[in-house]
């Protein structure tokens, strides 16, 4: 089974920094764009940053130059860096993916999501 598993959220002051990151686990053969989004209560799901599979790199006009991602392919795992926290950036995490997986027709593109981590920025 195909999984993407988020971690690295918490508690954090503003102006702190922490480092998501988003494993993959299954029978995966490589990963193609991988995004970040987030949920804050009450608004709409955000997209805040995507990497291309050769590593091009988008990032939402509300975290740029202080967010960034990047990916390592060899772990097929992806990281969101996030300096300069503000308590706005509050919100669900969530990994998002397309990945080359193994079907039984041979090998298929297909988009996961991963169950979120939370980021909470409070003094």
């Amino acid at each position: 089974q195909v999984r993407l598993v988020e971690s690295g959220g918490g508690l954090v002051q503003p102006g702190g920094s922490l480092r998501l990151s988003c494993a993959t686990s299954g029978n995966i053969f490589s990963l193609y764009a991988m995004r970040w989004y987030r949920q804050a209560p009450g608004k709409q799901r955000e997209l805040v940053a995507s990497i291309t599979r050769g590593g091009s790199t988008n990032v939402a006009d509300s975290v740029k130059g202080r967010f960034t991602i990047s990916r390592e392919n060899a772990k097929n795992t992806v990281y969101l860096q996030m300096n300069s926290l503000k308590p706005e950036d509050t919100a669900v995490y969530l990994c998002n993916g397309d990945l080359a997986v193994a079907s039984t027709g041979g090998v298929d593109r297909r988009e996961y999501w991963g169950q979120g981590t939370q980021v909470t920025v409070s003094s």
